[in-house]
């Protein structure tokens, strides 16, 4: 016989408050007339620079939440991808930021999440370890945005100038 999870209700509240972040982020803006929504990820994107940023750092949050409740390695290195594919065409000015309103990496990811805690034995106790790795590609990842937007603003500032 297994030992109850004495940190369930923890772990449910963690998942209510990932979903409420992924809702805002990705689907809290109605868009008139139609089904379609976006949320405030595609807003700040908006800002150059600043707003890629900091969506990767909201979205990131999930990722690290995903490692600290026993996701598998397999699906947050999916998570961590979806993350890296939403920065990397969200930092195209305007069009990324209707690909970020449209790709919904932050409520993909937390579906994810909440299918493999679904299934049986497929989540563990958060590994420190996996944890810290998440952490490292994550900065990895937005030294990548950082340096994409250097770039960018220098090829523009060139042109300008």
């Amino acid at each position: 016989m297994t030992a109850p999870d004495d940190r369930a209700p923890a772990r449910q509240g963690a998942l209510r408050r990932l979903d409420t972040l992924s809702y805002l982020l990705d689907n809290s803006i109605p868009v008139p007339g139609t089904k379609a929504r976006f949320g405030v990820d595609a807003v700040i994107g908006l800002i150059p620079g600043f707003g890629d940023a900091a969506g990767a750092v909201m979205s990131a949050y999930i990722v690290v939440q995903a490692a600290r409740l026993g996701a598998p390695v397999p699906s947050l290195l999916r998570m961590l991808l979806n993350v890296g594919i939403e920065a990397l065409f969200g930092a195209v000015p305007f069009i990324g930021d209707l690909f970020d309103a449209a790709f919904k990496s932050n409520a993909r990811n937390v579906a994810l999440l909440r299918r493999e805690r679904e299934r049986p034995g497929s989540t563990r106790g958060g590994s420190t370890a996996v944890v810290l790795a998440v952490l490292i590609a994550l900065i990895v990842i937005l030294g990548g945005i950082g340096w994409m937007a250097f770039l960018v603003l220098r090829a523009v500032w060139g042109a300008i100038t």
